[in-house]
């Protein structure tokens, strides 16, 4: 049997993810978790073969929660349902340790096969995903600007975005408060914002921020 830890923060969301799994005779849900904080917690006491991580979590970004839970448990397949595929999600959550992407429209069909091959020790990459990285592959396309960020940059920003203050940002991260204003203002000058107002318009432009 293929053990399943769904991370989500949403009851129905989590709910439907249970009634696609109860589909399949070779998967079962062994635990849930509402947080990042309490993901790492139930990675631990369970050793999941397959993670379904939703990456609109509270507290920690998706980048952390996955590159803590492999940390934690290396040989754990973790696959990320997002709500979009646009760049650079994609790249960089599979990056930080991800073997899967999928965008929450998918088909329960399309779920069961990306545990299969995950739990498998493969990669699978939902159709949208891979066309957008296929893109931003070809001849160096760089659509979003948020591509020239790295990973740890793209932690910052998100932090920033969700309007979190340097001080609790640097202690989230355990970095000096003054690192962490080097990162705002890296970030600031690669996207050719020139404050946080303007870095938080960017971002819902290109659909890393959800509009209110």
């Amino acid at each position: 049997m293929i053990q399943i830890l769904i991370i989500d923060d949403q009851a129905l969301v989590r709910t439907g993810l249970r009634h696609i799994l109860d589909r399949s005779n070779e998967i079962t849900k062994i635990a849930e978790a509402t947080s990042g904080e309490a993901a790492l917690q139930r990675c631990r006491k369970y050793r999941p073969d397959v993670i379904l991580l939703s990456v609109n979590l509270p507290g920690l970004t998706g980048f952390e929660i996955t590159r803590k839970l492999k940390r934690i448990h290396p040989d754990v397949g973790i696959i990320v349902l997002a709500v979009h595929a646009k760049p650079p999600y994609p790249s960089r959550l599979l990056d930080a340790g991800a073997s899967g992407y999928l965008t929450r429209d998918c088909e329960a069909n399309e779920l069961i096969q990306a545990i299969r091959v995950v739990a498998g020790g493969q990669r699978y990459i939902g159709s949208e995903a891979a066309k957008q990285l296929a893109l931003t592959m070809l001849s160096g396309n760089k659509d979003s600007p948020f591509e020239n960020l790295s990973a740890r940059e793209m932690e910052v920003m998100l932090k920033i975005t969700d309007g979190r203050r340097i001080p609790d940002i640097a202690s989230l991260m355990c970095l000096s408060p003054k690192t962490i204003s080097t990162y705002k203002y890296r970030i600031l000058g690669k996207l050719g914002a020139r404050s946080e107002v303007e870095l938080v318009r960017l971002a819902m432009r290109y659909g890393l921020v959800e509009t209110t």
